[in-house]
């Protein structure tokens, strides 16, 4: 391996994958790699639009491993993975081919110029921590190995991104935010099956016209002071309906003939929300600490009465003032933001997210809604 001021020059392997697209493996010193790569952190710009995909980095993690590097001959075989820009050049090399060589790849010369930080040719899609700590480390000669993709579409390095970080503990949130970013790729079932739910999310903190407007938090968000609904519950709240058989949502999931119906899906959920908002405007839109309307627990029952209300009322009696009507027979039974629920016995405050309170809380619901349908 031989540098200069301006590039990197690697020894590498080249091979096909995916459609025609260019993948390399070679090695490189671990402080070099953000000489060339940058990381893309998740966020937002000024027209709401998603950019990056990396999670804020894990300083206690980082440290660890800097760490053990920084104790001498260690093995770090784990690849660092790598999207890069088609600014970098590769060059096969001369030579009869090797008997029995099946040919699966091609050695050669990589060069990787060298860019200021946040104009480099590559971006770290799997192995952040590892990279900052690598770099962190000083006398650091560790070698390491490294697989890049050429490709500068963003929408495929976020695509890579989720796959790649599938099986490892990455935040479900992360997730959620990422997926209704990804187009065209064949996701593993479970991605696929919360893909919609996640995109929906997405609709309902953007449109002007969303009760929820601006009111979700999510991992990109980072001066969204307003915002107080986790969007993990509203992304549980809508699978569940998706889910269940007679759901509000499920007539409209797709199918072997279609694909999910979200204009349908998006406007049950804003007329309904909408009359939520109507029925107790004191709750609304407040922390979580001073509503359990707007806490997870609250989203996620009152999403079991949407089902409920839903299927007793027929298609031309959905509008919002049809919905405030229903919403209005358990009205006095709610105590979202101060006061005791009399059939639990508890208090409102010390309802929790928990699979226990979440069902207690949706059978009261149920069961004031049921009882108010009857007078």
């Amino acid at each position: 391996m031989s540098k200069n001021a301006s590039e990197i020059v690697l020894r590498a392997l080249h091979t096909k994958q995916g459609a025609d697209l260019d993948v390399y493996a070679f090695f490189i010193k671990g402080s070099d790699i953000i000489k060339i790569a940058d990381l893309s952190r998740i966020g937002r710009d000024e027209d709401e639009s998603l950019k990056g995909f990396q999670r804020p980095e894990i300083k206690s993690h980082i440290k660890g491993i800097a760490d053990y590097i920084s104790k001498g001959d260690v093995l770090f075989p784990n690849a660092i993975i790598l999207a890069m820009s088609p600014q970098i050049r590769f060059v096969a090399s001369r030579g009869t081919k090797a008997s029995g060589d099946e040919g699966l790849s091609q050695s050669g010369t990589l060069t990787i110029p060298i860019y200021n930080e946040g104009h480099r040719v590559a971006w770290i899609v799997d192995g952040q921590q590892r990279s900052l700590a690598l770099s962190q480390v000083k006398k650091n000669e560790l070698v390491v190995p490294v697989v890049g993709f050429v490709s500068d579409n963003l929408m495929m390095q976020r695509e890579q991104f989720i796959l790649v970080n599938k099986a490892r503990p990455l935040p479900n949130r992360l997730i959620n935010e990422l997926l209704p970013e990804t187009i065209g790729i064949t996701l593993p079932k479970d991605l696929a099956a919360r893909k919609v739910p996640s995109e929906i999310c997405n609709l309902l903190n953007k449109d002007p016209a969303s009760p929820f407007f601006k009111l979700i938090k999510r991992p990109s968000d980072k001066s969204q002071s307003d915002a107080n609904i986790t969007d993990s519950a509203i992304v549980t709240m809508v699978r569940n309906s998706i889910n269940n058989p007679l759901g509000a949502l499920a007539p409209y999931k797709a199918n072997s003939r279609e694909n999910a119906d979200l204009v349908t899906m998006y406007k049950l959920l804003t007329n309904f929300w909408s009359a939520v908002k109507s029925t107790f405007p004191q709750a609304w839109g407040k922390d979580p600490k001073q509503s359990r309307l707007m806490h997870s627990v609250g989203i996620i029952a009152m999403g079991v009465l949407m089902d409920r209300i839903y299927g007793r009322l027929s298609g031309n009696e959905c509008d919002q003032k049809a919905l405030q009507v229903e919403l209005a027979r358990i009205s006095n039974a709610c105590r979202w933001t101060e006061g005791t629920w009399e059939s639990l016995g508890i208090a409102w405050n010390e309802i929790q997210n928990t699979p226990r309170d979440i069902k207690k809380l949706q059978d009261e619901l149920v069961r004031a809604y049921t009882s108010g349908s009857r007078q």
